[in-house]
């Protein structure tokens, strides 16, 4: 049942930002590396949810490391690359745009996306995985393997939105702490590679273990490698462009100005990030 539901939702997901792509037109055109990112990005989701992958990983450790870097890494990355509030902003009726941009600005949404907050949650989560009994437990209850890929892929989510989501985002840190807390990051994804490399979880076969610890460790390799290209490239709107899609009161909004009475804080046709 979880599984169907989850297909369902990826499916929702992929016609949602499909259909925001259609109403964009009236804008002017919607980049299309950004829907294909996002339909990448499903479509990894998809892997590692349902599928000889996901199966697999119910008893191989190696075929679980390639769910955790599909789920937890490389999909959120897709998706947060194919800006999906922008593209709501911008489409989106006047009222529920504004609901989007209130949401942003509220204080749940500011814990959660501060780098150390979602650096700690993304880390730290995996740390507990693989270094206590949970490993095992997920294995044995499937409400808590539901869980724990729930919260591999929305700590995932939340953490690449924090490094160099190109999202608006009015809380998003200094540039600083979030090269700061991406190396901390680095180091302790690494350092947890290389622990299991030697130190596998209960029940889990050396050999697989070991093979599984080096998919971890290279392939996130990768995908880190890639965060930190995108950060030091500026791939994100910074405070230049926040107030083009959050106003900064958003109660007084008005988008009558609007095509179709669309929300968005500017008329260009074109994105303001590269």
């Amino acid at each position: 049942m979880p599984e169907a539901l989850g297909v369902l939702l990826i499916a929702m997901a992929a016609v949602a930002y499909l259909v925001g792509v259609r109403r964009h037109r009236s804008r002017g055109r919607w980049p299309r590396y950004r829907t294909a990112l996002w339909v990448t990005g499903l479509i990894c989701l998809g892997a590692a949810w349902v599928g000889p992958l996901a199966s697999a990983a119910h008893s191989g450790f190696t075929a679980h490391m390639g769910v955790h870097l599909l789920l937890g890494m490389l999909a959120p990355l897709l998706l947060v690359l194919a800006a999906p509030v922008t593209l709501a902003l911008r489409t989106l009726p006047a009222r529920h745009a504004r609901v989007v941009s209130r949401v942003l600005r509220s204080p749940p949404v500011r814990v959660l996306t501060h780098p150390v907050v979602a650096a700690v949650l993304n880390a730290g989560g995996l740390w507990v995985l693989y270094t206590t009994d949970l490993f095992a437990l997920m294995h044995e209850s499937h409400a808590v393997h539901v869980l724990v890929h729930l919260h591999v892929f929305l700590a995932g989510l939340v953490f690449t939105v924090a490094m160099i989501g190109p999202d608006p985002n009015p809380h998003r840190a200094s540039f600083r702490t979030r090269a700061v807390v991406l190396v901390l990051f680095i180091a302790a994804h690494s350092i947890l590679g290389r622990w299991l490399y030697g130190h596998p979880p209960v029940g889990v076969d050396p050999a697989d273990a070991r093979v599984g610890a080096q998919l971890m460790f290279y392939g996130g390799e990768v995908i880190d490698l890639a965060l930190i290209v995108l950060l030091f490239t500026g791939w994100y709107p910074g405070s230049r462009g926040r107030g083009r899609y959050l106003p900064r009161n958003p109660s007084l909004t008005t988008v009558h100005d609007h095509p179709a009475g669309q929300a968005g804080g500017s008329r260009h046709t074109e994105e303001t990030t590269p």
